[in-house]
């Protein structure tokens, strides 16, 4: 019986590990489309991305959501004043910079982004139902320092 190096068990692991990813990212591009489109139909998947950011953040200023979310300044202007003309998104003076502003949601964006995840948040708890609360906190702990870059037993 033969048994792999360390090292090709390890890249075999990742390889695998990155097409569950892949499957999962489709889900999820599929399912923030389907948000996107019942937040005002029409949205596209990036502008939902935007609002979902400003509303994690609850005030944000342009160049921060924009460092946030990786993506040019311009396109992310764009995207925030389509937000404000659909009255999900408002702006404020910014009272440590008179030239900026602060990004937040409104109580209409609120209310639609509620509306909007009712159906996810029961389709995650469905997919996580026969889960353990701590096989979910444990995947949590594991994803975060995935994304970090932190060792997994920090």
């Amino acid at each position: 019986m033969t048994t792999e190096p360390a090292s090709e068990a390890r890249t075999t692991a990742v390889r695998a590990l990155e097409a569950e990813f892949g499957e999962l990212f489709t889900q999820v591009r599929q399912l923030l489309a389907d948000s996107a489109h019942r937040m005002s139909p029409g949205m596209l998947p990036g502008a939902y991305k935007v609002f979902t950011t400003i509303v994690r953040r609850e005030v944000v200023t342009l160049s921060t959501l924009a460092d946030a979310l990786m993506a040019d300044k311009g396109q992310v202007s764009r995207t925030v004043r389509d937000l404000e003309q659909l009255g999900f998104v408002q702006r404020t003076p910014d009272p440590d910079d008179g030239r900026s502003s602060l990004l937040s949601a409104t109580p209409l964006g609120l209310e639609r982004l509620a509306e909007v995840r009712r159906p996810q948040s029961s389709t995650l708890l469905t997919a996580l139902d026969q889960w353990s609360i701590d096989d979910v906190r444990e995947l949590t702990r594991l994803l975060h320092a995935l994304s970090t870059g932190a060792p997994p037993h920090a």
